[in-house]
């Protein structure tokens, strides 16, 4: 077995630079088959994260051609599909870097067992995460509950130095065979929607760095009061990429430690940014339940709607609130695959106090919609919303949309750059959220803008009674 082939299985780790699992496979110097399998996770992602996850796979795909390699594609359970590869190729190892939330983890320790059972060597790695979940800890051995406590644990750790990229990888004498990619149709769940939203993907390992380079060069000086600015390109635009593994999280920490040595003090604060996403994962790791369950279990007897047919909450998923920052924001999501971080929280606030909604509606409409979902981080950003998750701030707390919008975009030029029925000036960008829905909603830039489903302040005392009335 010293020669005989690895396996590397590439899921969301689609870059060859800064890969413990693809160096440690070149290292052996044995042949490596890179391979890529859609299995019953991959086929359960909603549409828009599915069609960007195929942009990558295509990307990827590429990439390894140019340095003499190829990436296999076959579908299937991922045991099954590996176990077939090992008889066609006779290799004796699968390598991968490992995933936190918990489906990932079930069926990864499910087929290392059974691997390793078979006598194959089966070996995961980081690569995902700055810090493995594990080894970041509270003073009593605990997890960390707060983000601010684990910022401070983490902020001087060493983060190891970037993996250089390899320029070629040992082929194997034969290569197995490969399924076509377009059959499996991965933006077939877009319909109408797939031209406009390709046209807002950043895609690829190469188009990663040069994002984040442009990030560090002109814009991480400033991050502190822009990016909260949802007419201005303000953030780094990098949850895309981290979600595929296009970019790894230690490449974007020692460029923002780099600026921050060179004078740029907002780079702390993008730091702290890699860290919230870091404690999601910690979160998930530590308290599975975070994913589909109210981290809070107090809130499981909260009485929320569940009714996604509510005209409400229809109007939500529409962006026809009448509640502007919240119909700005929810439009961008659809044309664009995603949404300003303020804009975010604006909308998940909205309908899980002002409409009273379940987080989990919201929840599943982003898994839909975002380009840049993230299991981890949109269970826990949802919950941080509602009030049942890991938030040192009052549940009570509610943000007033039109305030938020009156501080944030006072001359509305985000409102204009999304809702074409409040200006004459229509923007194409406007236009184009009309191109995308179905024709099903049947609404049109000529329609007037609508009355308030709920107004601010009447949302605002609705959750309120609620909360009181329940014993929060």
């Amino acid at each position: 077995m010293s020669n005989s082939p690895i396996l590397l299985w590439f899921r969301r780790d689609l870059r060859l630079g800064d890969h413990a699992a693809l160096t440690a496979a070149v290292k052996t110097g044995r042949p490596v088959i890179p391979v890529f399998i859609h299995d019953d996770l991959v086929a359960g992602l909603g549409a828009a994260p599915k069609m960007r996850l195929g942009l990558g796979v295509a990307t990827f795909t590429e990439t390894l051609a140019q340095i003499g390699s190829r990436l296999i594609l076959r579908k299937g359970p991922a045991l099954e599909v590996l176990r077939g590869l090992i008889a066609e190729t006779g290799a004796g190892a699968v390598y991968w870097s490992r995933l936190y939330d918990p489906a990932s983890k079930d069926r990864d320790i499910d087929v290392k067992a059974a691997l390793i059972a078979d006598g194959i060597t089966a070996q995961s790695f980081q690569g995902h995460l700055l810090f493995e979940p594990w080894t970041v800890a509270t003073k009593t051995g605990g997890y960390y509950k707060v983000y601010t406590p684990m910022w401070n644990t983490v902020r001087g750790r060493d983060v190891p130095d970037v993996l250089p990229t390899p320029t070629r990888l040992p082929a194997p004498a034969r290569w197995p065979k490969s399924d076509n990619l377009a059959s499996w149709r991965m933006g077939a769940a877009m319909r109408r929607g797939v031209e406009i939203l390709t046209q807002h993907c950043t895609v690829g390992e190469a188009a990663a760095r040069d994002r984040l380079d442009d990030f560090i060069d002109t814009r991480v000086q400033n991050y502190v009061r822009n990016r909260d600015l949802p007419a201005l390109d303000g953030t780094s635009g990098l949850s895309e990429n981290l979600t595929y593994g296009e970019i790894s999280p230690g490449v974007c920490w020692h460029a923002g430690q780099r600026a921050l040595l060179e004078g740029a003090g907002n780079a702390e604060v993008f730091l702290k940014e890699l860290v919230w996403r870091e404690f999601a994962y910690h979160l998930a790791h530590h308290t599975p339940r975070i994913i589909n369950g109210n981290w809070k279990p107090d809130w499981d007897a909260f009485p929320w709607n569940t009714d996604e047919r509510l005209a409400e909450v229809k109007a939500w998923k529409q962006g026809r609130t009448g509640i502007q920052f919240v119909d700005a924001a929810m439009r961008e999501m659809y044309v664009t695959g995603t949404m300003h971080n303020r804009g975010r929280m604006i909308v998940a606030s909205y309908l899980t106090k002002h409409l009273l909604t379940h987080w989990k509606v919201g929840l599943d409409w982003f898994a839909d919609c975002l380009i840049d979902w993230d299991p981890c981080s949109n269970a826990m950003g949802w919950q941080w919303s509602a009030g049942s998750g890991p938030d040192a701030t009052p549940y009570f707390r509610v943000f007033n949309p039109v305030t938020q919008l009156d501080k944030f975009d006072k001359d509305r030029t985000y409102v204009k750059r999304w809702i074409a029925e409040t200006t004459k000036s229509q923007q194409q960008t406007a236009l184009d959220y009309f191109a995308m829905i179905p024709e099903t909603w049947h609404m049109a830039a000529t329609d007037p803008y609508p009355d308030p489903v709920v107004p601010a302040d009447v949302g605002r005392k609705r959750a309120l009674a609620a909360y009181e009335c329940r014993g929060f």
